[in-house]
């Protein structure tokens, strides 16, 4: 008979609820640290809950705080909902909004389209500070895929969305895609930084994009703690990172990721690091959502307890 470790040690979510019910995955005891757990609702779009529901499922499922994205956020208010109540009720679960996604294509050449970029996210960080999150993500969108980055260029443009931020207390996050062919490498996010000579500056990392754009994993160990607030978590199946797409992440500890490594360097580097579940899974999105949202917390439960002991 399975015992609770192998079962939580098993690939694939489908293998874990054909063995578990709903009723038994439930939030383990857990030695949190440095970590905090988040649930990006990129995990359970598929499902189409909706934000309230994706809101309350992240409560039930025992996670401290949520990763929501703008679109759906603003989807929410367009449907006669106030920002205000939205804060009441994502309060009244004691969850944190720990980060925004969003989507403004700050780091294009077009002065038009780059203004318009900033001002949509000066509305977006107002957004977020009235729901009590401090952190909105800036990746390259918008950017053509493969075009040369200029260091010195990027990083005056994100030098002005920082001191926006600093008006709202929302500081943007850079985000680096490892497909994007031109923001890419932990590296060149780290320049871009750098370059900024902006206190702060952060980046936002992801387990997939560290290993599809090519930058491994011993990088997060050249940085101290106050550059990675957030973590986008998750794990990758055994195949060519050319080969793989967002819809390929699994759970982390179901691939072939070396993710205790990488708490591991997280919790060595210092600060508190929020572990944040993303995943783009259309098996899982077939799945019910407060099972996927468990199993996934659980998985992330189970590597940090190995990691706060020295595992």
């Amino acid at each position: 008979m399975l015992n609770r470790r192998e079962l939580l040690k098993l690939s694939g979510a489908a293998t874990l609820a054909s063995f578990i019910p709903s009723s038994f995955v439930r939030a383990a005891p857990t030695v949190k640290g440095p970590f905090r757990f988040c649930l990006n609702t990129s995990t359970i779009m598929g499902q189409k809950p909706g934000l309230l529901k994706s809101i309350d499922i992240a409560a039930k499922a025992g996670y401290d705080g949520l990763e929501l994205w703008i679109n759906d956020i603003n989807d929410h208010l367009a449907g006669g909902h106030s920002v205000q109540s939205l804060n009441a009720f994502i309060q009244a679960r004691k969850l944190q909004v720990y980060n925004l996604i969003s989507f403004t294509s700050w780091m294009v050449d077009d002065d038009d389209q780059r203004n318009a970029a900033v001002a949509q996210l000066e509305a977006e960080m107002k957004t977020a500070a009235a729901i009590g999150c401090k952190r909105i993500a800036a990746p390259p969108v918008g950017v053509e895929q493969g075009a040369p980055l200029d260091i010195q260029k990027t990083a005056e443009r994100y030098k002005t969305i920082l001191e926006l931020g600093k008006k709202y207390g929302v500081m943007p996050l850079l985000e680096f895609w490892g497909a994007s062919g031109t923001l890419y490498n932990f590296s060149q996010a780290l320049a871009v930084a750098a370059a900024t000579d902006h206190a702060d500056a952060k980046i936002l990392p992801d387990v997939y994009h560290l290993f599809r754009g090519g930058s491994g994993f011993n990088c997060l160990q050249l940085v101290n703690g106050n550059v990675i607030d957030v973590i986008h978590m998750n794990d990758y199946p055994g195949k060519p990172a050319a080969e793989q797409n967002d819809s390929d992440r699994v759970y982390p500890g179901d691939g072939i990721a070396p993710v205790k490594e990488v708490l591991h360097s997280l919790k060595k580097i210092g600060g508190t690091k929020v572990l944040s579940l993303e995943l783009f899974n259309e098996t899982y999105w077939k799945q019910d959502a407060m099972l996927v949202a468990k199993t996934g917390l659980q998985k992330m439960q189970y590597l940090v307890n190995e990691v706060m002991a020295g595992k």
